[in-house]
């Protein structure tokens, strides 16, 4: 994200000159100032804050005399806040969704430097979401603006892309020009038998004239023929494309870490790689074609028939500036119509994804009603948009063909004029009214041609984007794969999803080889942030995690996390069988080591009394199970593949008493051999930890065990008398 925008020159020479030391930090916009919009600019340096705007320069704070640096949303805008020598005051207003992520950074950065003169210049690696060129925002979780993007870069691309599809994608076009050949050819025929046969009444010619029939019949049959064989090729091709495109999409997001996935909805992923493919499909084998011949077919026309009457051709072409100035001038109207209507139908789906991956929610708190309400009310704005336009186009565009068709009507006019006197042959007029239809087709067509590129080029786009994106995390050129043991070690351990937001600041761990270690402290901490580091869904910041001695980053993510065991208190079981779900870590897992694991889980009894065993289907996310039942085939799919590294993310968490007991007894008998991490809410389950971690705001605490910890009555103390408290009350 932009931290460091150009100053005005004017504002440039407004600025004093910097002190001995002093360094440009930040240049930002702000928006707002005295209840009206500005175009103002506020420049940080590690010395000095300095607000500018129209060549003036109108504050200048010491940083020195600066602390408690704020960011406040207020109705409308935001502003940054900083106490100046005690007393708190307003620095400036500015645009909230454009420049708030900005201004956050600046906070952090000053804190740092008011607190800990550290001066280092912040970076954000949030992305941006507004267009640096035109200032419009970009399409929703992508970086794309419809409006600047380069069509002929993405073209480019696509063609890349097509190598081995290429022949088969290419014929549609080849076989529409031999269905333009003779389009025009037919006409011409149809002069001959009008001319030689049909006005002159020449009953000797019959067989010549059958001939000509024969002709026009053997023309339409051959392009009938090759539409056939069109259909049939577009079909296969599109096929293929569409197979190949969307594989390459999924293996793409597949490879993506958690923190690119986490940035873009469920619905937009599956939104490019079903609708945006079907788009960039149907455009390259259908509309691509048809675009390419309407352009032929108007430049052959127009050739023809200036060389077949010049002056009557003047006709053609009177009344078309009038028709396309009318369609441009109504490009606008449609196009904001057409805006109108996508937004509204965004709309309605995001509504609907919401309420579907929430029914249990809706259902909970009986807003059946209120969620019907509501998606009538979206479908109900999008149907009357959609209606509104479609009554506006289909009175719009017959009289548009009326002004085109006047053309027709003044060839008719005056070609049958030239007829009476001699001077023009009917079959002539004939072919020339024909050629002169094909002239109109292309120009009704222009309102269409520039959304449909303009959609087929955003989809495009957002696919080009996905497959071009960087993973956060990725894998070195060769990767040492080995076995690990499990020790752990944790070194000066720093880390933010944003850079300037640490969630994680200098934690310093050493695990050995099969200790099993608590992780507590209270919400947002960062306990499951440290185990997703040791996972390596995320790269740390500062430091490294080291097992059996070798940096995680140096080592395959599938090598690594192939070797580790992961339960999580929100269980995710697949549609399919137990027995699937069980081997999902390990898909050649023989029946008799998924009934092993099972048993290892205390999930064998369960099972066996099911009606069809480890046959029995799950459902979608596992719903036919209880919570307990979920978690135990989760420990029993973690377990399988005989893990070195188990982690446990709160497995308990949720379960009654008697469940957490089975569970619990499954935990202990698992991690005999194993290095394990358990975040665990329950405090009475750590008791038997080898060592405790307690977090507490993204700092390492405390670290000791359950009886050292307790002992120095500090936060994990507080943290089990609360507990033990709860439980005494809960049981009067």
């Amino acid at each position: 994200m932009k931290l460091y925008y150009a100053l005005p020159a004017d504002d440039k020479k407004a600025l004093p000159p910097l002190l001995p030391g002093e360094k440009k930090m930040y240049c930002l916009p702000y928006n707002y100032e005295d209840a009206r919009n500005v175009n103002g600019f506020m420049l940080f340096t590690n010395r000095r804050i300095f607000k500018l705007r129209d060549g003036a320069l109108l504050d200048t704070w010491d940083v020195s005399r600066m602390s408690s640096f704020s960011v406040e949303k207020m109705f409308g805008c935001s502003g940054l806040y900083a106490k100046v020598d005690g007393i708190t005051t307003c620095l400036c207003l500015f645009n909230s969704g454009r420049n708030l992520p900005r201004y956050s950074v600046i906070v952090s950065s000053y804190e740092n430097i008011t607190q800990r003169g550290d001066d280092r210049v912040l970076v954000s690696n949030e992305p941006e979401r507004f267009c640096p060129k035109c200032g419009r925002p970009f399409i929703k979780h992508t970086k794309l603006c419809p409006f600047c993007q380069s069509k002929g870069k993405i073209y480019k691309k696509l063609w890349g892309m097509t190598r081995g599809l290429r022949l088969m994608l290419l014929f549609p076009l080849v076989a529409a020009i031999i269905s333009l050949v003779l389009r025009f050819v037919v006409p011409a025929i149809q002069r001959v038998a009008i001319d030689r046969y049909i006005i002159p009444r020449n009953i000797d010619g019959l067989q010549g004239f059958i001939l000509v029939i024969l002709a026009i019949i053997g023309c339409d049959l051959f392009a009938r023929f090759i539409s056939v064989i069109q259909s049939r090729i577009s079909a296969t091709s599109a096929n293929r494309f569409t197979l190949m495109l969307r594989s390459i999409l999924f293996e793409k997001i597949q490879s993506l870490s958690i923190a690119s996935i986490h940035k873009k909805s469920t619905g937009d992923l599956m939104g490019r790689i079903n609708n945006d493919v079907n788009v960039v499909q149907n455009f390259i084998t259908n509309l691509l074609p048809s675009y390419l011949t309407q352009i032929l077919s108007f430049i052959l026309a127009l050739v023809i028939l200036i060389y077949m009457n010049p002056l009557l051709c003047l006709f053609v072409f009177i009344p078309i500036p009038f028709a396309v100035v009318f369609i441009l001038l109504f490009r606008k109207t449609m196009s904001r119509r057409n805006i109108r209507a996508w937004v509204l139908a965004r709309r309605t789906n995001a509504q609907l994804q919401d309420t579907l991956d929430g029914i249990r929610v809706v259902k909970t708190y009986g807003n059946e009603e209120a969620a019907v309400r509501d998606f009538t009310t979206n479908t109900g704005n999008q149907s009357r948009q959609d209606e509104s336009n479609a009554k506006l186009f289909d009175t719009v565009f017959p009289f548009v063909g009326f002004v085109l068709r006047l053309g027709s009507y003044l060839i008719t006019l005056f070609g049958n004029l030239w007829v009476f006197h001699g001077t023009m042959q009917v079959g002539e007029l004939s072919q020339f009214g024909s050629y002169s239809g094909i002239i109109y087709e292309p120009i009704m067509q222009i309102t269409s041609i520039p959304r449909n590129i303009s959609a087929f080029s955003t989809s495009l786009g957002k696919i080009l984007e996905l497959l071009e994106e960087d993973p956060d995390v990725y894998d070195y050129s060769s990767p040492d794969y080995k076995r690990l043991e499990g020790h752990v070690s944790i070194r000066d351990v720093t880390f933010g999803y944003d850079s300037y937001n640490p969630v994680l600041e200098h934690i310093n761990l050493e695990v050995n080889q099969g200790e099993m270690i608590g992780i507590v402290g209270h919400s947002g901490c960062g306990k499951t942030t440290l185990i997703n580091l040791i996972m390596r869904l995320y790269d740390v910041t500062e430091g490294s995690i080291l097992i059996d001695g070798v940096d995680v980053r140096a080592m395959s993510q599938n090598s690594l996390r192939t070797q580790m065991g992961v339960v999580l208190q929100e269980t995710h079981l697949f549609s399919g069988s137990i027995r699937d779900n069980i081997r999902y870590a390990m898909p050649n897992a023989s029946n008799e080591e998924v009934v092993r694991a099972a048993k290892l889980a205390n999930a064998h009894d369960f099972i066996v009394r099911l009606p069809e065993g480890y046959n029995t289907m799950v459902g979608e996310k596992g719903y036919s199970l209880s919570g307990g039942e979920r978690q135990r085939v989760a420990i029993a799919r973690a377990l399988i593949h005989n893990p070195r590294i188990l982690i446990l993310d709160e497995a308990t968490a949720a379960l009654d008493t008697e469940t957490e007991k089975l569970i619990q007894d499954a935990i202990d008998r698992v991690i005999t051999g194993r290095t394990t991490f358990v975040i665990a809410h329950r405090l009475s389950t750590l008791r038997n930890a080898d060592k405790i971690l307690v977090l507490d705001h993204g700092k390492m605490a405390e670290f000791g065990t359950h009886k050292e910890l307790l002992d120095m009555q500090g936060i994990y103390y507080k943290l089990v008398m609360s507990q033990v408290r709860q439980q005494q009350e809960s049981g009067k």
